[in-house]
């Protein structure tokens, strides 16, 4: 029964049902839900833990991010169930057309800034490096080296 409690909760906040919407769509890191939704990050995370406990969501790591998805429904027949409906649950939702348009949209206006992800990656961790070897400021000649 707890489990079946604790699945349900989950669904019971309309936030977190975008989310689950959302990730149906493709998987993503804190920043680009909180982009969509237009919610705070603590708010974001707070949500997705709810939802990883529930079975719902699962999470990679990437270095220092994390990619969340849909959860493939093993943890507990509930979620796999909700899950499964889910899928084709508010499809129709004007509300949910307008997430999947503005999802839509962020691809396009990202094009250029996912392609130099990976520069910024690398500078955050030579700063981080650079900040345990006590150094505490990495120079901008150094960061625009790495950003080329």
């Amino acid at each position: 029964m707890k489990e079946f409690i604790k699945v349900t909760r989950a669904l019971a906040e309309p936030n977190r049902v975008k989310i689950l919407k959302l990730l149906q769509r493709k998987s993503m890191y804190v920043n680009e839900i909180q982009e969509v939704l237009g919610i705070a990050q603590p708010t974001v995370s707070s949500h997705l833990k709810l939802l990883v406990d529930a079975g719902l969501v699962a999470y990679r790591r990437e270095g220092l991010w994390v990619r969340y998805s849909l959860a493939d429904g093993s943890s507990t027949p509930y979620a796999a169930s909700l899950l499964g409906s889910l899928r084709h649950w508010l499809e129709d939702s004007p509300e949910m057309r307008k997430l999947a348009d503005s999802l839509h949209g962020e691809k396009r206006q990202r094009g250029t800034q996912q392609a130099s992800a990976p520069c910024a990656d690398r500078l955050i961790l030579m700063a981080n490096e650079q900040y345990k070897s006590g150094s505490k400021k990495l120079g901008l000649q150094k960061q625009k080296e790495i950003l080329r």
